[in-house]
């Protein structure tokens, strides 16, 4: 066991970390967290850029990526407003920027939200209805009940409050 503790040890001395975040004033402050993607332009249309990004994993950095079958990215598209859109062309390099708390207040409201709205429903139903069957309908009823009730009334609201800017 002491064995394979050291060559752990010794393994992690030549992990090498890519910090993925720039921070704009204080770095404890989660609301100037920004996340940057290099990106090339795909098409203009009126105010709407769309840019392709190479979303990549955390390790897709690495110089041993070859060696690793972990190593992934994807590529996205990633529609921006902007009111300056005419300024750019299809094939330019450009770089966006999200905020990271951005992101994460995404995530709750895409993950976190519907789990436990998924886990009420499902104890209620079982607890109300004394049946396993009753709750895990009751707990799908109210996940897609979230999402449509976010697609329906608070869709726009969304995809203004999250979105990418072209770093200028």
């Amino acid at each position: 066991m002491d064995l394979l503790l050291s060559r752990v040890r010794t393994s992690l001395k030549y992990v090498t970390f890519v910090p993925i975040l720039q921070s704009k004033g204080d770095k404890n402050d989660m609301r100037n967290q920004i996340i940057s993607h290099d990106g090339v332009v795909q098409s203009v249309e009126g105010e709407l850029v769309r840019v392709r990004i190479l979303q990549s994993s955390a390790c897709s950095g690495c110089a041993a990526k070859q060696m690793c079958s972990s190593a992934e990215a994807k590529e996205k598209l990633v529609e921006v407003l902007s009111p300056v859109a005419d300024s750019y062309r299809v094939g330019q390099e450009v770089v966006l920027e999200g905020r990271l708390s951005d992101g994460r207040r995404a995530a709750i409201i895409a993950y976190g939200l519907p789990l436990v709205f998924l886990l009420l429903a499902l104890a209620a139903g079982v607890v109300l209805m004394g049946s396993d069957a009753v709750g895990a309908l009751c707990a799908l009823m109210a996940v897609a009940v979230y999402y449509a009730v976010i697609f329906l009334f608070f869709r726009e609201r969304l995809l203004q409050t999250f979105s990418f800017r072209i770093k200028h």
